[in-house]
C-alpha cells in the first residue's frame, strides 16, 4: 500500500516544486517511507526537490527583512514556519549522505555522495540558529506550525548538540499554548481567531479543526522521538502528547475517520483523510514506543486503519478524501474520493509506515 500510494504520487507529480509547507509535508512522509523500505526512487525524488530549492526555504538573505508575524508566501517570510518544515527533510538527507541510516528492508549500502553534504544543512543552521538565539517567542501562532517547526528544533539539537534549540522549542510552545490551547480538553484551536466562545460552529459548539490538531499530535510524536530523556521539560511534552492523544481518540467517528470539525460532525459531515492520517500516525507512534496503552488504543487504530486502507486509498494509488488547503471546517465543502493533495499523501505515508511497525511488534 505504501508503494502503491507513493509511486502513484511520484509518477504524476514533478519533484521540482517549491519548498513551501504543502510540498515539504509530503516529503516528511516520503522520507519515512524511504527509511522503512530503502527504495532509492523515494530518496532520489526528495533529493531532486531539495536540489531544486538549493536546500533553502524562503530565500531572503538579509536577516533584517525576515518576517513571521503574518501569513506569507513571499521570500521575506524566512522565519514563518511554513517555510521551515523543509529543513526536516534537508537534515534527514544530510544524515543519509553521512551514512547514518539503516532501512528496515531493501538496499542497506551507504548511499554515495554526489555533493558536499554540509551544503544540505547550511541554510537550516543559519535560519534556525537565528530563531533559537532571538529574544522573540511568538513565532508559532497557528497550530500547523507545531508540525512544521517543532521537529526541526529537535533535529537541530541532534545535529548540533546545542541545547538552546530545545529551550527555544519550549519557550515557543508556551506562547502557543497561551493563545490557542483549550485547557478544558487539551485540544488546540487552529489559531486565535477560532478560540471559543469568540468563535463557534454553526450549532454553537467548540470548533476544533481536525487537520490542525493532527499537525499538533504528529508534531509532538516527532519531538518525543528526538527529545533527550534527560531534558528538564520532557515531562511537559509527554503529558501534553498523552492528553491530546486521549482527547483525539474520544472524538473518532464509528467508521474510523475524524470529521473536519472534531466536536461537531454536522459542521462539515463525512470523512477527511489528512487529519485522520496524522492522528493515526501520532497514536500508532505512541503505542509503538510505550507512551500509550495498546489495550486502550487498539480499537482506535483498527478503525482508523480500516478507513485509511479501505476508503481513503484508491485502487490506482490515489489518496482521496483530503480537504484542500485551508484552516477550518467549511460547511458545504465537497471532499470525496477524487480529493487529493501532496500533504495528504505525506500523512498517509507516515501512518502506513508506523502501522508496519505496529504489526511487527
Amino acid at each position: 500500500m505504501i508503494d502503491r500510494a507513493n509511486h502513484y504520487w511520484q509518477a504524476n507529480h514533478s519533484p521540482e516544486v517549491n519548498s513551501f509547507w504543502d510540498n515539504a509535508a509530503y516529503h516528511t512522509g516520503n522520507m519515512e517511507a524511504f527509511f522503512l523500505l530503502g527504495d532509492s526512487s523515494y530518496l532520489d525524488y526528495s533529493l531532486k526537490w531539495a536540489k531544486h530549492n538549493n536546500w533553502m526555504g524562503a530565500t531572503e538573505t538579509n536577516p533584517s527583512l525576515w518576517k513571521y508575524k503574518t501569513y506569507g508566501e513571499d521570500q521575506q517570510h524566512v522565519l514563518f514556519g511554513d517555510w521551515q518544515i523543509c529543513f526536516q527533510t534537508y537534515i534527514d538527507l544530510y544524515w543519509v549522505a553521512m551514512g547514518n541510516y539503516v532501512p528496515a528492508v531493501g538496499n542497506k549500502k551507504r548511499i554515495p555522495l554526489h555533493d558536499n553534504p554540509s551544503k544540505r544543512i547550511m541554510r537550516a543552521k543559519e535560519v534556525m540558529g537565528f530563531e533559537a538565539y532571538s529574544a522573540a517567542n511568538d513565532y508559532w501562532w497557528w497550530a500547523d506550525a507545531l508540525y512544521m517547526v517543532m521537529p526541526v528544533m529537535t533535529k537541530m539539537y541532534k545535529l548540533t548538540g546545542d541545547k538552546r534549540y530545545l529551550d527555544k522549542l519550549y519557550e515557543n510552545i508556551l506562547y502557543t499554548d497561551s493563545i490557542m490551547l483549550d485547557t478544558e480538553t487539551g485540544l488546540y484551536f487552529r489559531d486565535g481567531k477560532y478560540v471559543y466562545p469568540k468563535h463557534k460552529t454553526e450549532s454553537g459548539k467548540k470548533d476544533f479543526w481536525a487537520r490542525g490538531d493532527g499537525w499538533v499530535l504528529a508534531g509532538l510524536a516527532k519531538v518525543l522521538k528526538d527529545l533527550p530523556e534527560e531534558y528538564e521539560h520532557r515531562k511537559f511534552f509527554v503529558d501534553k502528547y498523552v492528553r491530546l492523544a486521549r482527547a483525539v481518540a474520544g472524538l473518532q467517528q464509528k467508521k474510523g475517520y475524524w470529521t473536519r470539525s472534531m466536536m461537531d460532525p454536522d459542521q462539515a459531515p463525512g470523512p477527511e483523510t489528512s487529519g485522520t492520517a496524522f492522528f493515526t500516525y501520532g497514536i500508532l507512534w505512541g503505542v509503538n514506543n510505550g507512551y500509550l496503552s495498546k489495550k486502550e488504543f487498539k480499537p482506535v487504530i483498527r478503525k482508523a486503519w480500516k478507513y485509511l486502507s479501505k476508503t481513503a486509498l484508491q485502487a490506482d494509488g490515489r489518496v482521496g478524501y483530503v480537504q484542500p488547503i485551508g484552516e477550518k471546517a467549511i460547511p458545504g465543502q465537497v471532499v470525496d474520493a477524487a480529493s487529493q493533495a501532496n500533504f495528504g499523501v505525506g500523512a498517509f505515508l507516515l501512518a502506513a509506515c508506523e502501522y508496519v511497525r505496529y504489526l511487527e511488534k
